[in-house]
């Protein structure tokens, strides 16, 4: 089978927005057209303060779109939103009506004019679908809290006993929740009109715009064939729609082309802090998380982890994978590095010129910290507390990500790996780039032979470091100078 994942994936830079927190606005007449502007509540948390696990900001979608210009010239060509349907919480995964937007972040018109303002800029938008579970407040499973062994939905979710007991914890819940949580009842996707509703719902919103869906621990999705089915309807829709699972481990189950197009990739992720963070890692903040970013490794055993996770799934699907530092569900970068600067620019540095679309959590490009959530989920900060040199590199990675292809769709070659020094090099036919870093405090100068290049990049486009080519092209000599904590990207003047 020829394994076909969509093209615009391959070529993107994503940026995950958690709405509540990134900005908010009133629709003016020109974007919001006066008609279902959503409802906007007068009592909210204040925006500079300390988030609460249950507190909201007020960050909508009116907002996300006077945001396009800041990530159109930031180098963002798509967005991926955590969720937005009407909820009761301010992260909205218990979701309480899939096809509606939740009228705090502007209700279904906001969504209509930010797919098309987003388009008309070519930034594509992606929805996150939360299918394994519902809410309490759901109204298939409200209707069985009100109406018992009567409702006509009980073969909707997994009811073991009666009565049921969706709120007082001294009582069994009488059905299962995810994680045991009673506030997520799980759907029983074994029952066809569950299976339906649900497909529909992504047939929905792909008619209505969108560009793809991240799904919501899909693993937990047991029944035969249902996202078999997911990707055919889906994609009969939209062949280039993009399915990116949330799944942390080894995903080859679901990455054989007949599903998702790629996953939340955590295997990127985890190695990734663990070499360029090392030890200076905040333990405290990766506790309990489905990645393993402690203890610190070499050069060497980074470059073996990065060789053995482009194995693991055909390179069509490499391409189309999500790569990641840190989301919502993790703390971020710079606060499990403890504030060490270079650590997250190394890193960052790694994240844009590894096979896959690159995801920026937003507030990480200007220095945004946060530790485990909640902490993780604050609001973007004002202006006048940006970190500009953080914004600038990652402005100017993006750009030279988008200059050049072999970064983007370019095989990826070992070159060097030695203590603290490790070496790459992205090829694609004739275009050959070279990534060095170095995590150690001090200088480096290396000395590599290379016989699987051919030609020798020479200009630095990015980073401090000085070279010097020796020899000819079957065996070309590269002596390498690299200051402590620093990398580079060299490519053929």
């Amino acid at each position: 089978m020829q394994i076909q994942t969509p093209e615009w994936v391959k070529q993107a830079v994503f940026y995950q927005i958690f709405p509540d927190r990134f900005a908010k606005a009133q629709p003016t007449t020109e974007t919001g057209k006066g008609i279902d502007k959503g409802w906007y509540p007068s009592s909210l948390e204040p925006w500079d303060e300390y988030p609460t696990p249950q507190g909201y900001k007020g960050g909508n979608l009116w907002g996300v779109i006077k945001k396009l210009d800041y990530l159109q010239e930031l180098g963002i060509t798509a967005i991926y939103f955590t969720p937005i349907f009407q909820s009761t919480c301010n992260h909205r995964y218990h979701t309480h009506d899939y096809y509606r937007v939740d009228p705090i972040l502007g209700g279904n018109e906001a969504l209509r004019v930010l797919i098309d303002t987003a388009h008309d800029r070519n930034i594509k938008v992606v929805l996150d679908g939360v299918f394994n579970h519902a809410s309490r407040g759901f109204y298939f499973f409200n209707d069985i809290l009100e109406n018992g062994p009567y409702s006509p939905w009980l073969h909707w979710f997994k009811i073991e006993n009666w009565p049921l007991s969706a709120y007082d914890g001294s009582l069994p819940a009488n059905y299962v929740g995810w994680l045991d949580n009673r506030a997520l009842p799980v759907f029983n996707h074994d029952n066809p009109e569950v299976k339906e509703y649900i497909m529909e719902i992504g047939e929905y919103w792909l008619k209505f715009g969108i560009d793809g869906w991240r799904l919501d621990v899909p693993f937990e999705v047991k029944t035969p064939g249902f996202w078999q089915e997911f990707r055919d309807r889906v994609k009969a829709i939209n062949p280039e729609a993009y399915i990116v699972g949330e799944v942390w481990s080894n995903c080859a189950q679901w990455l054989d082309g007949t599903q998702f197009d790629g996953v939340m990739n955590y295997l990127f992720t985890g190695p990734t802090i663990a070499f360029t963070v090392g030890d200076r890692v905040d333990l405290e903040q990766i506790e309990g998380r489905d990645y393993v970013a402690y203890p610190a490794i070499s050069a060497v055993e980074y470059g073996q982890k990065m060789q053995e996770l482009l194995q693991l799934y055909p390179w069509e699907i490499q391409l189309t994978q999500l790569n990641l530092l840190d989301s919502h569900d993790t703390a971020r970068v710079l606060s499990i590095a403890k504030g060490d600067k270079a650590s997250v620019e190394l890193a960052t540095l790694l994240l844009m010129t590894f096979p896959g679309a690159p995801s920026i959590y937003y507030g990480d490009e200007v220095g945004l910290p946060g530790k485990f959530d909640p902490d993780c989920r604050r609001s973007f900060p004002t202006t006048e507390k940006w970190d500009r040199e953080v914004l600038e590199y990652h402005k100017q990675l993006i750009a030279i990500r988008k200059e050049y292809s072999a970064l983007r769709t370019g095989n990826y070659e070992v070159l060097f790996a030695e203590g603290n020094v490790y070496i790459f090099a992205r090829i694609l036919e004739e275009e050959e780039i070279i990534v060095a870093v170095n995590i150690g405090i001090e200088a480096a100068k290396v000395n590599v032979i290379f016989n699987k290049l051919k030609s020798q990049p020479n200009k630095v486009v990015y980073g401090s470091c000085k070279i010097s080519w020796q020899g000819g092209d079957e065996a070309s000599k590269l002596e390498l100078y690299l200051p402590g904590r620093k990398g580079c990207i060299l490519v053929k003047d």
